[in-house]
């Protein structure tokens, strides 16, 4: 059996090469991009009517953001989400030219996801009692679930912006 080769001499490795897929940082510089585009998304859809209703069994069952309604109101909470998630998601942008940024940006995604995943334990009907409970999802549960892999990115963002700001 033979192994894949990191010599020039193998065409795959040489048109991976070409296309800029090896190139370093590849990978980190697309998974901020995608954050950014992701916070942008999410930020404005907070700011319309029909997500105000939509956030209510998030809001109302999450342990870590309940205040939010006493504090706010339904509209006011969900503009203070939409401004948080734009305020992250340009703190990570900025985050391609000042790390400094990027690790306030990164904290701030990193406690949104806690925030989110903490959730789906308190979640009313989250799992299918017919399909015999958890690990059946079922409502806005499959929804959260997301957000356990977009903690770990933001994770992963926050350890390479550290990283890089202490190598400078």
């Amino acid at each position: 059996m033979t192994t894949l080769s990191t010599t020039p001499q193998n065409p795959l490795v040489r048109a991976l090469h070409r296309s800029g897929l090896l190139a370093e940082d590849l990978d980190y510089h697309v998974v901020r991009a995608s954050m950014v585009i992701m916070f942008f998304f999410f930020g404005y859809q907070k700011w319309f009517p029909y997500e105000f209703e939509r956030l209510v069994p998030f809001i109302s069952n999450g342990p870590l953001i309940w205040w939010l309604y006493p504090v706010f109101g339904h509209a006011g909470a969900s503009y203070f989400l939409g401004v948080s998630e734009w305020t992250f998601g340009s703190l990570l942008l900025a985050g391609f030219w000042d790390k400094r940024l990027g690790v306030l940006g990164a904290l701030g995604s990193t406690g949104t996801f806690i925030a989110t995943v903490t959730i789906i334990p308190f979640m009313p009907e989250g799992w299918d009692v017919a399909a015999g409970g958890f690990p059946a999802m079922t409502g806005n549960v499959p929804f959260l679930m997301k957000d356990v892999v977009l903690l770990a990115v933001s994770l992963y963002l926050l350890r390479q912006d550290v990283v890089r700001l202490i190598r400078q």
